[in-house]
């Protein structure tokens, strides 16, 4: 009996082979068939700081609407929030948040949110997740989708679950838990 790799090998030559003799010249894409390794599939578990206040503010309004229009909606903001191991900002700092969130929804509290999560710590240093997705702020265990990553997480893919942590947060500190899920090669 073929082994796995035998029979991959085989398939990716066939492949190979067919698409060599039947491709079109001048085509407006071409697609690569390059095997990617196996997906592994990594769990993270952390915790980002909002700070708004006038010293040190890690996010910032850059973007506000008039006061008549219904949940800010249209205010759009930059962020640099300090991620940490636990949900306390003296704990181990392991990266950056960092990105672009607006109120987008005139019936609730609904951001899009584009955030890179930018690891310094560990295995990590130096890759980054991204996330794009609608978040609902005020429901507990909002998923957002993984959409893509650089580094350890290239081709990565996944969900978020993010909760506010309302019992330790204040209006200048406000402290947001993050459960990620993402397959990569």
């Amino acid at each position: 009996m073929a082994t796995p790799s035998l029979v991959h090998l085989c398939l990716t030559l066939i492949i190979s082979i067919y698409f060599t003799t039947t491709s079109t010249h001048g085509a407006f894409s071409e697609q690569s068939y390059i095997s990617l390794p196996s997906e592994k599939v990594t769990h993270l578990h952390f915790y980002y700081h909002d700070i708004r206040n006038e010293n040190n503010p890690t996010v910032v309004q850059i973007v506000d609407t008039p006061k008549n229009v219904p949940n800010g909606f249209g205010s759009i903001f930059a962020m640099d929030d300090v991620m940490t191991e636990g949900p306390e900002l003296s704990s181990k700092q392991v990266g950056r948040a960092q990105g672009l969130f607006a109120l987008a929804s005139l019936q609730d509290l609904g951001m899009a949110m584009l955030t890179n999560f930018a690891f310094s710590e560990g295995i990590y240093a130096g890759s980054t997740i991204s996330m794009l997705g609608r978040n609902p702020i005020s429901e507990e265990n909002r998923e957002m989708p993984i959409v893509g990553g650089t580094g350890v997480f290239r081709f990565a893919r996944g969900f978020a679950i993010a909760n506010s942590l309302q019992s330790i947060s204040t209006p200048q500190h406000f402290v947001v838990e993050y459960n990620i899920t993402v397959s990569h090669p």
